[in-house]
């Protein structure tokens, strides 16, 4: 068993077919058939079934397919670090970002496109809970994501916290500031992350602070479908400031909290004691700037 035959299988793995696989792979169908052929001989296993035109992995093709990935994964990172010690800063940086902490990308992916214009990116969107994964699981090298996070395995910088704001429609009011208590009354519609705590948390734990029973008339995890239900209306949301950074803001105004002290922290995450690219190192370094 080789390296070569790991990608041959994973891909396999991935694209659940022997045609798309080969396709994929850039080669012909039989030699990559003979392949797991071979493989399965040498290991005495069956890896794979056929469910009618789709292949399915045994549960020995299911950990060779989780050690093959981490394997490929460190080779990858051999290549590129060593690539990198003769070729300086060039390559692929992944980085995965919460949607309400772009504003914390735009203006460094410019800067740092202007400074080492060999690099290439590839951004990926999620909540915090599902860019941690992707940084266990090595598919990007760096995330922003937002606290609350249990952060064993992982690095961080911290950034700048982020006080919380009112957003309404248009028009509903002419208020500048507002009291936590004159939230009671308003239907308010809350970002609400699908794993582990997140920031629903952080605004209810305010709430019991003053007091206050709010009315929760929605709960979602996206904050553009938020702000559009604002925008039509429906009710009212709190969000981080950072966020008006982000999304069109027509249609919609902001009132800040006067006696409240919701605040979110965010910040950027890497995986501890493992290697991230020169390139991942020098973005981190934008944001001690």
């Amino acid at each position: 068993m080789d390296i070569k035959q790991l990608r041959y299988f994973s891909a396999i793995a991935e694209e659940g077919q022997i045609t798309r696989a080969a396709k994929r792979l850039h080669m012909a169908q039989p030699p990559l058939s003979q392949q797991l052929k071979s493989l399965e001989q040498e290991l005495e296993v069956c890896l794979v079934e056929r469910n009618g035109k789709e292949l399915e992995l045994t549960q020995g093709g299911k950990v060779l397919y989780e050690k093959a990935k981490n394997i490929l994964n460190l080779m990858d990172e051999l290549v590129t670090e060593i690539k990198e010690v003769d070729e300086g800063l060039k390559g692929v940086l992944s980085i995965g970002a919460i949607k309400t902490g772009f504003s914390y990308l735009s203006g460094r992916l410019k800067e740092f496109r202007q400074r080492y214009p060999k690099i290439t990116y590839r951004l990926r969107e999620g909540d915090t809970f599902t860019l941690a994964q992707s940084l266990i699981k090595r598919e990007i090298e760096l995330a922003i994501v937002r606290y609350p996070l249990e952060m064993n395995g992982f690095s961080s910088l911290s950034l700048p916290e982020d006080e919380f704001v009112l957003i309404t429609p248009q028009g509903w009011s002419d208020k500048k500031t507002i009291k936590v208590n004159e939230l009671a009354g308003i239907p308010l519609m809350l970002l609400h992350r699908t794993n582990w705590v997140g920031l629903y948390e952080v605004v209810i734990e305010e709430f019991n602070r003053h007091g206050v029973n709010p009315e929760i008339i929605c709960e979602c995890g996206d904050a553009a479908m938020l702000l559009s239900l604002v925008r039509s209306g429906v009710g009212a949301t709190l969000l981080p400031k950072s966020t008006l950074d982000v999304f069109p803001m027509n249609g919609l105004e902001t009132i800040s909290l006067e006696d409240g002290t919701i605040k979110s922290q965010s910040a950027i995450i890497w995986l501890k004691e493992r290697y991230i690219s020169k390139s991942a190192v020098q973005f981190i370094e934008t944001f001690k700037q």
